[in-house]
């Protein structure tokens, strides 16, 4: 049951900003502050981390610039559905 609650949560989250959400989970996962389920688990790795900080801090600072920002939104319109899907897949996914 906890698992659905992070699952749901964190699959929300992406759909504001995927990047930080991907960071955030890895963190936490690593830190061991939370069990992530399923396939989740990847989110922990240091390169996962890296490069979900790295992706939000370009998003963070295009988000400045009026004509890359909208640009950015209309590409991360059909990004951010699919990360909070895959998210929810490989947290439910079993392990084989």
């Amino acid at each position: 049951m906890n698992a659905l609650g992070l699952l749901l949560g964190g699959s929300w989250a992406s759909g504001i900003n995927l990047y930080l959400t991907v960071a955030g989970l890895g963190i936490a996962g690593k830190a061991g502050l939370i069990d992530l389920p399923g396939k989740l688990d990847v989110l922990s790795h240091p390169l996962v981390i890296t490069v979900a900080v790295l992706l939000f801090l370009i998003e963070f600072f295009a988000d400045k610039i009026p004509y890359v920002d909208s640009a950015r939104d209309t590409v991360h319109t059909f990004i951010r559905p699919v990360g909070a899907a895959f998210m929810v897949y490989a947290g439910t996914a079993r392990i084989r």
